[in-house]
């Protein structure tokens, strides 16, 4: 399959794949962070904001919330979930907005969505550009220097009358700026089974090389990759939260 055709077609079953993530513990840590270190404004932005649950949270919790992405059957199904909020089919290395944003957030490691460093680099000049003054964006990332080809996290459901089995890990090859995200799908219906096999071209960077990208445009906070407290990163796990103030 073509790069974003899993996510085309299976987009009706892409809140099942990710059953397994807990949507409000990531989207209340987040508005924590902008609590203390943005501003009161309440113009957020999700990038790569897929089928909309995070700003589900957000539209719920006060915000005047939008979403981008580049897949339009997903934002059909975010516009479901989100009626009031406005979502538009940008790609996140080069979109624009209406008015500045107080919060920018990038959820699921979908920042490295970027398939490359130039991409990157353009993503990061269209967030600063598109928030506010003291604006913040929020993002997960992993370091490539980190990732254990060997791990594959898998989780299944039951939906409709078949039941789903769910894979994805991470692939580095130890050299370049290219990484990749490995998914399974398989589908099994009265004993049948479908299955899918996908991998998503994308950016590959140590935190070091990140924290360069980012300095010239922010001030940069790096925190544990923990939804539950705020903990600064200790430099030893490959996973962090980055928090981002617009200088």
């Amino acid at each position: 399959m073509s790069t974003n055709a899993l996510y085309t077609d299976l987009s009706a079953y892409y809140d099942l794949m990710c059953a397994d993530i807990d949507y409000p513990a990531q989207s209340h840590s987040v508005r924590r962070l902008h609590q203390l270190f943005g501003t009161a404004g309440r113009n957020h932005l999700d990038l790569a904001c897929g089928t909309g649950p995070h700003v589900r949270h957000f539209l719920d919790c006060g915000y005047c919330s939008a979403g981008l992405d580049i897949n339009q059957p997903m934002l059909d199904i975010a516009q479901q979930r989100c009626p009031e909020a406005q979502f538009s089919r940008q790609d996140m290395a080069n979109f624009q907005v209406a008015e500045p944003q107080d919060l920018i957030t990038c959820f699921l490691y979908s920042i490295h969505y970027n398939a490359g460093l130039e991409k990157l680099r353009a993503c990061l000049t269209s967030v600063h550009a598109a928030l506010a003054e003291g604006g913040v964006f929020c993002f997960n990332a992993v370091d490539k220097h980190k990732i254990d080809n060997r791990s594959f996290v898998r989780h299944s459901v039951e939906h409709d009358g078949s039941l789903f089995a769910f894979g994805s890990g991470w692939y580095y090859s130890g050299e370049g700026e290219r990484q990749a995200l490995r998914l399974s799908i398989e589908k099994t219906t009265a004993g049948q089974t479908q299955a899918w096999q996908d991998e998503h071209p994308m950016v590959a960077l140590s935190f070091a090389e990140l924290q360069v990208l980012l300095e010239p445009h922010f001030e940069v906070q790096v925190f544990e990759h923990d939804y539950e407290r705020i903990t600064p990163w200790a430099g030893a796990s490959g996973n962090a939260l980055f928090v981002c103030v617009k200088r």
